[in-house]
């Protein structure tokens, strides 16, 4: 099911996991300003614009382990599902050294315009996938760049974020991970608790399990990979849950 704010997959299958991808794509609706931010084409098809991979990875995944996924439909410059209202950078003027024209003009008219015709109808949804399994267990798919503009490079494979609110499962996954041979980071590259976003209002709000990965996103960037990481991920992601008693 495709709304404007959403893409949603496999709503009833009968999994506990519930699989997110936040970052999904780099689509500007053409109500804001003929979907065009006022950046160039190559930057609308960088890390900055959505989470590349991502959205195949999110859907074999699901797939794999017969589970319902939601997608965002709008490009996180438009306006960060994975951020709280009161966020500074959910509407972000400037990513990785791009300025952003049209989110620099923004007032609150147009702040609240995005908010109820994107954001808010994404996280409903979220909201309404999350509520239907008594035992949901979240995993929200992300993909990070592997160099940030005059930053030294990341050497991980894998990300595994968490929050200290709960680490049933982060530190196991990792865990796991690092069994398989795979280069992965503890609540890296980023830290895995941020107040308002996705995980903390869907997740931890609620007391469900729940992990974030961030698979780099050279290793995703075409179906081949993202085949051979949702392959990769189920294959760890199955039985987890039992495995620590969740």
């Amino acid at each position: 099911m495709t709304a404007t704010a959403y893409t949603i997959f496999g709503s009833d299958r009968p999994s506990r996991w519930l699989i997110t991808c936040d970052h999904a794509t780099n689509r500007v609706p053409d109500w804001i300003n003929g979907s065009d931010l006022g950046i160039a084409p190559e930057d609308m098809g960088r890390h900055i614009a959505f989470d590349i991979g991502a959205a195949g990875l999110a859907r074999m995944l699901a797939e794999r382990l017969d589970a319902p996924a939601i997608l965002s439909n709008f490009s996180r410059l438009v306006i960060d599902p994975n951020r709280g209202e009161d966020d500074p950078t959910l509407l972000m003027r400037i990513y990785d050294g791009t300025v952003i024209p049209a989110n620099r003009r923004m007032d609150e008219a147009e702040r609240d315009r995005r908010l109820n015709l994107l954001y808010r109808p994404y996280h409903e949804a979220y909201a309404g996938l999350a509520a239907r399994h008594p035992r949901r267990a979240i995993c929200a798919i992300h993909s990070f760049t592997r160099q940030l503009r005059g930053r030294p490079r990341r050497p991980w494979a894998v990300g595994v974020l968490y929050s200290h609110r709960d680490e049933r499962l982060g530190p196991a996954l990792i865990r796991e991970c690092r069994d398989e041979g795979w280069i992965t980071g503890d609540n890296e590259p980023y830290s895995g608790h941020l107040e308002g976003d996705s995980i903390d209002r869907h997740a931890l709000a609620h007391g469900r399990p729940n992990v974030l990965i961030e698979i780099c996103n050279d290793l995703i960037e075409d179906e081949a990979g993202q085949i051979l990481w949702a392959d990769r991920l189920a294959g760890v992601l199955g039985g987890i849950l039992d495995r620590n008693g969740l």
